[in-house]
């Protein structure tokens, strides 16, 4: 008891209830695999339904199958979720070095994410393209309307694209100076495509597809177990946090900005060289 108050007094803080008991320092160790539990049961909610009724659209021939790399990329993704489920697994229970030697694989699984990703978004342009201009009755009114929508969300895929490795850089980048850094970020940056999974939980209300609102609020919710806790925890908003929020809130306001704006479809249309 004298440690920890000795410990609160060099801090000059008020500590929060949990300070130095057991209780505080278990959930310290497994926050961050319940994080990754949590965003794997995000994104199997939103998935599994929307997969099964396309399946079903496929076999009816109500739309064209699935192209390879949309299957590469859900390999893809879904085996980066359980490493991260892992990784944090392996820190909780104290296996360090096994976590230090899976971290070469997490950076090549986010490498191929980003790669797979730059040819999935134009494939699937292409395809609700070719699909509209196809001639058959009806398509150009449906499809057309789909890629009107579709062109909004590639706004959000590019900025997926070019934050999500950003901010698995930082953290992979402060993995053997600053481990609070490294495994919050590598948290806050997985967080960042788990809006492809809420928008297809039928029962969620979204603002999508007339704005991308609901998709960053949810973002903000998904991430707010951990940031709690360590609020509660340590009375301070954690570094990470601060460097995640001066990046994604802009881009966010941008991506509100830039929504259904005549001027990005003319871009998105310049990008996927229509």
């Amino acid at each position: 008891m004298a440690t920890v108050t000795a410990d609160i007094r060099s801090r000059g803080s008020i500590p929060d209830a949990l300070s130095g008991t057991p209780r505080a320092h278990a959930i310290d160790r497994w926050i961050f695999v319940f994080m990754a539990a949590w965003f794997i049961a995000i994104v199997l909610a939103g998935f599994i339904p929307d997969s099964l009724e396309k399946i079903a659209m496929v076999r009816a021939g109500e739309r064209p199958p699935f192209p390879a790399v949309l299957h590469m990329h859900a390999v893809l993704m879904g085996s980066f979720l359980l490493l991260l489920l892992a990784q944090t697994w392996l820190m909780a229970t104290g296996s360090r070095a096994l976590h230090m030697q899976l971290g070469v694989l997490g950076l090549v699984l986010a490498i191929a994410l980003v790669i797979v990703g730059i040819v999935l978004v134009p494939t699937n342009y292409h395809m609700l393209s070719d699909a509209a201009r196809s001639g058959a009755p009806g398509a150009a009114e449906k499809f057309g309307a789909a890629l009107h929508v579709w062109e909004n969300i590639m706004l959000l895929q590019l900025c997926v694209g070019i934050l999500f490795p950003m901010f698995i850089a930082i953290g992979l980048k402060a993995r053997a100076g600053n481990a609070g850094l490294h495994k919050r970020m590598m948290i806050l940056a997985t967080a960042l495509p788990l809006p492809a999974g809420i928008d297809r939980i039928p029962w969620l209300p979204a603002t999508m597809p007339w704005s991308p609102l609901s998709a960053h609020l949810y973002t903000l919710l998904a991430v707010s177990p951990m940031f709690i806790w360590d609020v509660v925890r340590n009375r301070k908003v954690h570094p990470a946090y601060l460097i995640w929020l001066a990046i994604f809130i802009p881009t966010a306001v941008l991506q509100l900005l830039l929504w259904d704006a005549p001027m990005w479809h003319a871009a998105a249309r310049w990008l996927m060289g229509v």
